[in-house]
């Protein structure tokens, strides 16, 4: 895969060496309620993942990368397409940044951006999908930047706390 670059960070495929990142993002309990997780993975697990993560789009059906600095190896975050569905040209899109002082700088603007071209572009594919907190004003501002639109609301569809939130569906089709 050729690596996605921007003005401020670049797009990679997931290495070994990212085992302690992934690890952390994905036993993070904060993150969960965006990431639907709800119980920890353990190194083993990440291990066998990052194995098997140089898996074409078209076989695993997700595609997820590492968020890096343009100067700088290490990942600060991970951006996915998931439910990859060629024959209706369509995915989910997913995205997280680990630590707060990397967030609010456009680091997920510009990743979204990159991911976006290059689900349109080199893909083909007619629309993208994100499912979102409707508590979660900092992704909802990031998606709708980009023209994702709110096609519909999820009722009490998360829980989170002992309580429900509801979980709004963005999509973004591309005008060909």
């Amino acid at each position: 895969m050729v690596t996605l670059k921007g003005d401020k960070i670049y797009l990679r495929a997931l290495e070994p060496e990212d085992l302690e990142f992934v690890y952390a993002v994905e036993n993070d309990e904060a993150i969960w309620e965006v990431s639907n997780t709800q119980t920890p993975y353990s190194r083993f697990l990440i291990r066998q993942y990052l194995e098997n993560a140089q898996q074409d789009i078209y076989e695993a059906k997700q595609l997820r990368l590492a968020i890096c600095k343009n100067d700088d190896f290490k990942a600060i975050g991970l951006i996915d397409l998931f439910d990859f569905d060629p024959k209706n040209r369509r995915a989910g899109i997913g995205i997280v940044i680990k630590n707060t002082e990397d967030r609010s700088k456009g680091v997920g603007k510009e990743a979204l951006r990159l991911l976006i071209a290059f689900a349109f572009e080199q893909l083909q594919l007619h629309q993208l999908y994100a499912n979102i907190s409707q508590e979660n004003v900092a992704s909802i501002q990031l998606f709708t930047t980009f023209g994702f639109q709110c096609i519909g609301v999820k009722k009490d569809w998360v829980r989170t706390q002992n309580r429900f939130t509801d979980e709004g569906v963005y999509q973004l089709i591309h005008q060909s």
